[in-house]
């Protein structure tokens, strides 16, 4: 069982990335802001990050720059969750440190299987 890791601050996001992932034998815990969602990974890093980018107290551009300067945590997966998908906004996350990049509305019917792609992956950025 892997340990993912969602920052999501939309309640009804968190509750079905949870459902999904909890469905398919993850454990799941969450944060609600940036800044909870670092002091979790510093404590206890999971497998995977799934994270949105406008979320409260540290956004998801600056937690992606924040872990990938760390040496410790650089190799954990990180996957953008996001409504943002205007022209160059999936390079420009993608640029600045995250692994990988959902756009939101997620699809539950491959949700799953886009995050457990990054399960067992190093990526050393």
């Amino acid at each position: 069982m892997s340990v993912v890791l969602i920052i999501e601050d939309n309640p009804a996001n968190l509750e079905l990335m949870h459902y999904l992932l909890d469905a398919f034998g993850h454990e799941v815990r969450s944060a609600t802001d940036g800044m909870t969602g670092l002091t979790l990974i510093q404590h206890d890093p999971p497998a995977v990050i799934v994270c949105d980018i406008q979320i409260p107290h540290l956004d998801g551009l600056a937690l992606a720059r924040r872990l990938k300067a760390d040496p410790a945590l650089r190799h954990i997966p990180l996957i953008a969750v996001t409504a943002q998908a205007m022209v160059g906004d999936r390079e420009r996350i993608l640029e600045v440190g995250f692994d990988g990049y959902i756009p939101k509305p997620i699809n539950p019917e491959c949700f799953v299987q886009q995050v457990e792609a990054f399960l067992g992956q190093d990526s050393d950025r």
